[in-house]
């Protein structure tokens, strides 16, 4: 997919992954919609990339946990711009104390983008096809000790891609759905991690250990591989792992065989 004239939608966009995101897509021509809890980050974002890019951004302060205020943000999108060709379902959070709220934000707001976003772009009822690329974790493919609901939510990413990805190819959508998988990142969220054990930060050490073993990426190299997964159309069903020391796609066993 050439993303020129395309329109992308960005959750959790005005800081981190998100807003890497959003810079690599307007770098290659899109135009993007931004979304955030963070009103005050993402207007002053949204400024800073249309002197830079011109008039091809616009923001939406926009809960994904909301139901009314995602469907509200798409339609404008799509009224703003006239289509949405892609959706990047990044907004995400790391808390095992308030696990309730990781599970509705990390997995229900992926599936809630989705289906919302699918009443724009699914070929079936008069949209024009595209990509959602979910953004996961290594936690979804392996997991992470002292985040137990944290690895659920991005296996249930990971899984929802997957099954959302051959629905499409069945159903003739004309959307293909991948899930980007980072290690650790440095962003705001990676910085305060041990606050946010919950029951298990008495396994402080035991995750200082892993992210010294894994290493720490940056935001630009998991917007890179967005990237890979958004103009690369052989590319549907994917589980895409980034680590400091390279990509990886997952193959997975099938039982249905």
């Amino acid at each position: 997919m050439a993303l020129e004239g395309k329109t992308a939608v960005v959750t959790g966009a005005a800081m981190g992954i998100g807003k890497a995101m959003t810079e690599i897509l307007l770098q290659n021509g899109a135009k993007v919609v931004l979304l955030d809890v963070n009103a005050t980050a993402g207007e002053s974002l949204k400024e800073a990339l249309n002197k830079e890019y011109g008039q091809k951004t616009l923001f939406l302060n926009c809960d994904v946990e909301s139901e009314e205020q995602l469907k509200a943000a798409f339609q404008k999108a799509a009224d703003t711009f006239g289509r949405i060709d892609i959706l990047c379902n990044n907004a995400g959070i790391l808390n095992e104390a308030t696990w309730e709220k990781t599970v509705s934000i990390n997995l229900m707001g992926v599936i809630r983008g989705s289906y919302l976003a699918l009443e724009h772009m699914n070929k079936m009822s008069g949209g024009q096809g595209g990509v959602i690329v979910n953004t996961a974790s290594m936690a979804g493919i392996g997991p992470f000790l002292s985040c137990p609901v944290y690895t659920a939510t991005k296996s249930g990413v990971v899984g929802f891609t997957r099954a959302m990805a051959a629905a499409s190819v069945a159903s003739g959508y004309g959307i293909r759905f991948n899930a980007l998988c980072p290690g650790f990142v440095q962003t705001e969220l990676m910085s305060n991690i041990v606050d946010r054990l919950g029951r298990f930060s008495h396994l402080t050490d035991a995750t200082h250990k892993l992210v010294e073993k894994m290493g720490v990426l940056s935001v630009s190299e998991v917007a890179e591989c967005l990237l890979e997964l958004v103009t690369d159309e052989t590319k549907n069903g994917e589980a895409l792992v980034v680590f400091p020391k390279g990509k990886k796609y997952v193959t997975f066993s099938s039982l249905l065989q």
